[in-house]
């Protein structure tokens, strides 16, 4: 993160005994290797003997179109007897009118056919301000925004005045049993699909 080199990292897995057992390396974890190799190929390529592997990769692994983002591209030098464990693909042709997502990111909002019926009501999909924004309609979507604001903000006096306290449906705060830090746990029934009773938010 704060290294010279954009998108370079470094790092270690080590087992219990803080052995170290690989290293990954690359761009974003793109490549790993034993520790033995990776210290080797180190020590070789600060005294010079390396240079010739700098652009040298093995086969199936270029560089081409590995990160499209940003433009400007750098080159690990690949330590011989690496794993290529990941690669960012592509982004598509259209991605810098749509935040750079990738396809995956823009398809997260997306409803496929026969998800309604299985989708709470208060699932963000089924936001009318956000399916007017992604269909282009930025008067639309603004105008939803407005009203669903002013339907929150109407639903917080009511609770107010029948003082009521508004809580979370299917998490709640507390200890997570695996970090120990406070956490949102799930509290259970999202998947038994019974929404009956949610309220009207959008």
């Amino acid at each position: 993160m704060f290294g010279k080199e954009l998108h370079k990292v470094e790092g270690y897995i080590q087992d219990k005994s803080k052995k170290k057992r690989s290293v990954i390396y690359g761009k974003w974890t793109e490549w790993s290797v034993d520790p033995q190799t990776f210290e080797s190929h180190k020590k070789s390529e600060k005294k010079g003997d390396n240079k010739k592997h700098k652009h040298e990769e093995s086969e199936g692994a270029e560089n081409d179109d590995a990160d499209d983002m940003p433009e400007v591209q750098e080159t690990v030098s690949v330590v011989p007897g690496s794993t290529l464990l990941w690669r960012i693909d592509s982004r598509p042709a259209h991605s810098s009118m749509m935040y750079n997502f990738t396809n995956f990111a823009m398809s997260l909002n997306e409803l496929e056919p026969g998800m309604e019926a299985i989708l709470a009501p208060t699932d963000c999909r089924f936001r009318p301000d956000i399916r007017a924004m992604e269909n282009g309609n930025m008067d639309g979507a603004s105008k939803e925004k407005e009203r669903l604001e002013e339907k929150q903000r109407a639903a917080r006096k009511e609770r107010a005045k029948n003082e009521e306290e508004w809580s979370t449906r299917w998490f709640l705060m507390g200890t997570n049993p695996y970090t120990g830090n406070q956490d949102w746990i799930y509290t259970g029934g999202y998947f038994s699909r019974n929404y009956q009773d949610l309220p009207d938010i959008y």
